[in-house]
């Protein structure tokens, strides 16, 4: 295997320049150096693309044994169904993983023992418990921001938007760009609004202690290292949600395509 078989951030000009995700794929199918491979189903393409993007170096190389099994399904047929898939997971995984996390956990329950969300009548009883899902969070967020007031509140607000930003990066935004391929009508945009304001008010609730104590130069690493294990349990169920996307060929054998063995990201 070619020793130089890393994945890295964003999309170059030319190969000597580094590839990403998509861009290897495009060399493992014989294609011209692109991050759109035609062989490639658009939902998979743009969901591996953006967890290339939001992960950081090390957590990225992951998404190697998983780019030979994305060659050919761009006429699978399957993209309708990856993106339910991926909006189910937006509803029924992710949502209830920052619910959890900040202790509202009625409220995870509800939303992670709904029904499988398939097709566009099960999105609309979904969300009826979306939303007040949201209304809980933002309840929640509210009262603790009154609560700090008294003190110092303004490194919260900082503190807020770093939470907002690290939440919604933790596979969300790759979810909602594979969903908004077939699903990404005014519904879908609801479940996917109400889904991140959930996930933004749940972050910033977990960071609240630590970041009521800094400035608000300090306010974004603070909070990332609060919301690290979220983080972490996030990455770990959006490979888990690649995996069933994904055609079924084990990646615990090694896939050749041109000169490059691809075997559990080595």
């Amino acid at each position: 295997m070619s020793t130089d078989y890393a994945l890295a951030y964003g999309t170059h000009a030319t190969a000597q320049d580094g590839r990403c995700a998509m861009e290897w794929v495009s060399y493992l199918a014989g294609e011209p150096h692109s991050d759109q491979p035609a062989c490639v189903s658009p939902v998979l393409r743009v969901f591996c693309a953006s967890l290339n993007d939001t992960l950081a170096d090390g957590p990225r190389q992951r998404l190697r044994p998983y780019l030979a099994r994305t060659i050919g399904s761009a006429s699978d047929g399957l993209d309708e169904a990856r993106s339910w898939m991926a909006l189910d997971w937006l509803i029924r995984s992710y949502a209830p993983t920052w619910l959890a996390a900040a202790d509202l956990g009625e409220a995870a329950e509800q939303l992670a023992g709904l029904p499988s969300v398939v097709d566009a009548s099960d999105l609309q009883g979904a969300l009826l418990v979306l939303g007040l899902a949201r209304r809980a969070t933002r309840s929640a967020w509210s009262g603790a921001l009154g609560a700090a007031r008294a003190a110092s509140w303004a490194p919260w607000v900082a503190g807020r938007a770093a939470a907002r930003e690290a939440a919604w990066a933790s596979a969300g935004a790759a979810a909602w760009a594979a969903a908004r391929v077939a699903v990404g009508d005014v519904a879908g945009d609801r479940a996917r609004a109400d889904a991140r304001e959930i996930g933004g008010d749940a972050a910033a609730m977990i960071g609240r202690e630590a970041g009521a104590t800094v400035g608000r130069a300090a306010a974004r690493e603070v909070a990332r290292a609060a919301l690290a294990p979220t983080l972490e349990e996030l990455q770990e169920s959006a490979f888990a949600l690649l995996d069933r996307m994904l055609p079924t060929i084990p990646v615990a054998s090694p896939v050749t395509v041109g000169a490059v063995s691809v075997l559990n990201g080595e």
